[in-house]
């Protein structure tokens, strides 16, 4: 029949980053030698290509960890039942984007090592980012969450692999609608955030995006209940959404002006966008930068700001990575 045609793929996912390692479609084989246990996950779809079902919240996990332990030198990687299981190709890009940030203040030069202090906020139970970032350039990070058992479970996972030791510090945000105050102290210098924030305002439009994902999928709620990457409250959404959250943490990022060489986050919404530059203005950001990203169908962006200007970046350069 006409869709059993084994359908042409593209060579390369253009839309991700050069530097990005899964631009190729993945290799199963390698992924089955390296973690067997996917093997459960993988048959081969209606083109007659290897695959998972991405309806399926264990299969994405098993895919997650074969990932992870094939680049990234993961040793052991768990989430509780129920957690956020991240596409890691997409949070690949950011961190690659988010190096390139650096890389335009240092002669074109990534500055690497572990010197090189990023803050992830919303480290959440999976600890993707500082994996990462810890793997690709090695960066030392400070996680953070709002949430005991993600940072618990953070732990667990920095625990248990040698790449990451001494090399993530995991800090409980006590306040639910603070983003920077109470995790960054005086006297601590931080060269770049990453930050993912909630796109939704409420469990309820978060319960709509999931059931388009389902629809997309061509799965029925009834079939498919749960998200398939998972996710919980605070993960998903918080009071006010996405427009909320950035306008906390441009304003708290003003408290911090000195503290930090750039600020980043991720913003899912072009309306999002136009009312953070506005808030940047009005706290009087020395400069700014957008980054459009895409993966597969989807559009996000990383929005970028610095409270230094010219002669305090050099020094900061020549003190933290020269």
């Amino acid at each position: 029949m006409q869709d059993n045609i084994k359908k042409e793929h593209p060579i390369e996912k253009t839309r991700l980053h050069k530097r990005n390692r899964h631009r190729c479609r993945y290799d199963f084989n390698i992924l089955l030698s390296t973690f067997p246990s996917l093997a459960s996950f993988v048959a081969d779809n209606k083109y007659g290509d290897s695959s998972v079902d991405f309806a399926d919240a264990d299969a994405v996990k098993a895919l997650n960890t074969a990932l992870l332990m094939q680049y990234y030198d993961i040793k052991k990687w768990e989430i509780p039942h129920g957690y956020l299981c991240p596409p890691i190709p997409g949070r690949a890009d950011y961190i690659h984007y988010a190096a390139d940030v650096l890389s335009q203040k240092f002669y074109g030069k990534i500055p690497t090592g572990k010197n090189i202090k990023c803050l992830d906020i919303g480290v959440g139970a999976n600890c993707i980012y500082p994996i990462i970032g810890i793997k690709e350039y090695g960066w030392s990070f400070i996680g953070t969450d709002i949430d005991s058992v993600s940072i618990a479970s953070a732990a667990k996972i920095v625990n248990s692999n040698p790449i990451l030791r001494d090399m993530v510090e995991l800090r409980l945000q006590p306040k639910s609608k603070n983003i920077l105050k109470n995790i960054l102290r005086d006297d601590e210098k931080i060269d770049l955030t990453i930050c993912n924030p909630p796109f939704h305002a409420s469990y309820e439009e978060a319960s709509a995006g999931t059931a388009r994902k389902l629809k997309n999928l061509k799965l029925s709620e009834s079939e498919k209940p749960t998200l398939n990457f998972g996710g919980k409250s605070n993960e998903l959404w918080c009071e006010g959404g996405e427009e909320r959250f950035l306008q906390t943490m441009i304003s708290e990022s003003k408290l911090f002006a000195r503290s930090c060489f750039w600020f980043t986050t991720l913003i899912s919404k072009q309306s999002n966008l136009k009312r953070a530059n506005k808030l940047l203005e009005m706290v009087e950001v020395q400069e700014s930068k957008t980054i459009p990203m895409g993966q597969g169908n989807k559009t996000s962006r990383l929005l970028a700001w610095t409270f230094l200007n010219p002669p305090e970046q050099k020094l900061w350069i020549k003190v933290r990575w020269s």
